[in-house]
């Protein structure tokens, strides 16, 4: 009997998201990440974000895995801030990767407006970061109409080719595979290279990702997600986030140019789910 995947498709790997506070032991993290793997560092806002995120990372580092920390532009409140966390993330936790965002507030706390702000300082490429990620909003954003945001991409897109680092594009996570894959393809078909990484959110409670999807603007797949809420086993079993992975997979398959290259997990449900169920489809 044939499996749930294709002979010509392979399980996307996955990096996935900590909170810094939040980070495992190493000993845990040795157990539940492949080495290699990114992880992100998320930026909430915390008053001891700073030191929340270099200790995590270097924890992160330790494990042979590849931190991922949040520069959110519009929660920085100086260049001297900006400068001072960028040096301590590289010199006293080895970071390389980052992942910048505007980041969520409608006031600037300091001189960033958008992360093409942050961007242009030049501090990324003086502190030699080689890899950024950007990010991507297959469902379109109360923030900005999908026009400026297509915009915008080309621009990062510019300045990475300018500055030598590696772009790749982490988008918010969704319910709607087919929405994902238009949209993946039409980045493509206006010249915009750089990989998609797709947001996904991993097991967990329906009621705590319509909570999440409801926060996170993704209202516009949702319906795909509370149509199945009111059936009992659905409550009882959650959501299981192969309904939008396989489909992504599976489609993929008949593609001579693969359009997302990998997942971005969101373990909306705990860590240890979210990697079980990794380990289960040989993504991880």
């Amino acid at each position: 009997m044939a499996s749930s995947l294709s002979v010509d498709t392979r399980p996307l790997s996955a990096s996935i998201e900590i909170l810094p506070k939040q980070i495992p032991t190493v000993d845990e993290l040795k157990s539940m990440i492949p080495v290699g793997t990114r992880v992100y560092l998320t930026d909430i806002g915390a008053a001891d974000t700073e030191h929340e995120m270099v200790t995590a990372a270097r924890r992160l580092c330790d494990c042979d895995l590849v931190p991922v920390p949040h520069l959110a532009a519009r929660r920085i409140g100086s260049r001297d801030t900006l400068e001072r966390r960028i040096s301590a993330l590289v010199h006293e936790a080895g970071v390389t990767d980052v992942l910048v965002i505007g980041g969520g507030v409608t006031s600037p706390r300091g001189p960033y407006a958008s992360s093409m702000d942050l961007l242009r300082t030049g501090y990324l490429d003086r502190f030699g970061i080689t890899d950024i990620a950007v990010a991507g909003h297959p469902e379109g954003s109360p923030d900005f109409t999908e026009a400026l945001a297509l915009e915008v991409l080309h621009e990062k897109q510019a300045f990475a080719r300018l500055t030598g680092a590696r772009l790749r594009i982490v988008t918010q996570f969704g319910f709607d595979p087919a929405k994902a894959l238009v949209w993946a393809k039409g980045l493509r078909e206006i010249g915009i290279s750089a990989p998609v990484h797709i947001g996904v959110a991993g097991p967990a409670k329906l009621t705590t990702l319509i909570k999440y999807g409801t926060l996170c603007g993704v209202g516009n797949s949702m319906s795909m997600l509370t149509k199945h809420s009111g059936s009992l086993m659905a409550l009882a079993t959650g959501y299981s986030p192969e309904t939008f992975v396989k489909p992504i997979e599976t489609a993929q398959s008949d593609l001579e140019d693969v359009l997302i290259s990998q997942m971005h997990i969101f373990p909306f449900g705990g860590l240890d789910k979210a990697a079980a169920w990794l380990r289960s489809r040989a993504s991880w």
